[in-house]
């Protein structure tokens, strides 16, 4: 959604700084993508941001449409071009792990960036889809008030369930799934827990695998 993107292009150090004002959701949500993760071969970040989540997790490439978002990820050291998921520019078959952490309720047509994750991963590679769960409470209360967020003014917040069927839509196999964020953002007072499946939490990890 261009309108989305130059939002987070304007805005990008507000947005940086959010996670330094809320380091216990940030560290909690790392947390829940760790299990996921597969500590070798190359890796891509699809809306990249500003970096963050690539940095802790060590994801050496990164995309995203945000010029000055790319900026500062390129700063923390990571490899960013400019480009959209649902059109990536990339060959078959290239990474090993794809993430995307609070990307595709921006996303015009997700099931098309899906597709296109799955046609840059190697067989047998990872995507990693990180969402606030529109079922939960968080979700809910995100939705609620979005018309008034400059960031999710626009976004399409979807649920675990819808997530996985988009996956296999797109013909992801071997789901894993995790979850955090259990207490509203300003009752939270130390890293929250991760635990597996779904329905509880607020932030919601989905992995697949491509076959």
């Amino acid at each position: 959604m261009e309108k989305t993107w130059k939002i987070f292009d304007e805005y990008a150090d507000e947005y940086d700084t959010w996670y330094e004002k809320y380091p216990l959701i940030y560290e909690s949500e790392i947390l829940a993508i760790r299990p996921h993760l597969i500590l070798t071969g190359k890796s891509l970040e699809i809306g990249i941001g500003t970096g963050r989540f690539a940095k802790a997790l060590g994801i050496k490439f990164g995309i995203d449409p945000a010029f000055k978002m790319v900026k500062l990820a390129k700063e923390r050291g990571i490899n960013v071009i400019i480009g959209i998921a649902e059109k990536l520019p990339f060959l078959d078959n290239t990474f090993e792990l794809i993430l995307m952490i609070t990307t595709l309720c921006f996303i015009k047509n997700p099931l098309k960036a899906i597709e296109e994750c799955r046609r840059v991963l190697k067989p047998k590679g990872k995507l990693v889809l990180g969402i606030i769960d529109k079922n939960s409470f968080l979700g809910r209360l995100y939705e609620e008030k979005k018309n008034k967020s400059k960031f999710y003014k626009n976004a399409k917040f979807f649920s675990t369930k819808e997530i996985i069927f988009l996956l296999k839509n797109a013909g992801f196999l071997n789901f894993k799934i995790t979850q955090t964020l259990f207490k509203p953002i300003y009752d939270i007072s130390e890293v929250e827990l991760v635990k597996e499946g779904y329905g509880k939490g607020g932030f919601v990890v989905i992995s697949a695998e491509k076959p």
